[in-house]
């Protein structure tokens, strides 16, 4: 994996185990020479992990709306930042031609670009590992959500599983890093 785009929360948080795992996620990719892609934002989960990559010599690249930067909300240590006019543009631009997709604890935005990295890859239209830190439990609900999708006949079974899930740094990155997309659709 040479580039990954990073889906986090524009907060921080109620607890500081959140923010703690953003700056590890940041320190993990920026040690292994991987590009990062994020939000471009300076607060929150956002600006924990730019923090981090540009703290151990890490190259993170922010995509943010024209809105959220003239709000002066765009991180000013990220020199590679590209603006775009909306979120459906921005997502566009994480997800293309990264080799693959990590979503950290977050908001709406974040379960936005998650599901559309979901959906894309149900579709066959990203190949690539597709994960889920769920930091102590934080995405658990969901995760039952997914299996409940699956039990009412909404979500196949194969394709419940394209999303990598583990509730730590290391083990989520060990296990995308060993990813195969099936070569043939399931759905067929």
């Amino acid at each position: 994996m040479k580039s990954i785009a990073v889906f986090c929360g524009a907060n921080p948080g109620t607890e500081p185990y959140f923010a703690q795992a953003a700056a590890e996620m940041g320190q993990q990719l920026a040690q292994r020479g991987i590009h990062v892609l994020f939000g471009g934002g300076s607060v929150g989960l956002m600006g924990v992990l730019a923090d981090a990559v540009l703290a151990h010599g890490g190259h993170i690249t922010g995509v943010i709306t024209e809105q959220l930067n003239a709000l002066e909300l765009g991180h000013p240590g990220v020199s590679d930042m590209i603006v775009v006019e909306s979120m459906s543009e921005r997502r566009t631009l994480l997800i293309k031609g990264t080799d693959g997709v990590i979503a950290l604890p977050g908001g709406y935005g974040t379960l936005d670009e998650l599901f559309e990295s979901l959906t894309l890859a149900q579709l066959h239209q990203y190949r690539k590992p597709i994960g889920l830190l769920n930091v102590r439990g934080y995405y658990d609900p969901l995760l039952h959500m997914l299996d409940r999708m699956v039990e009412m006949g909404f979500l196949k079974k194969q394709n419940r599983y394209l999303c990598t899930v583990a509730a730590d740094v290391l083990e989520l990155l060990a296990q995308m890093e060993q990813y195969e997309f099936a070569a043939t659709p399931k759905w067929l």
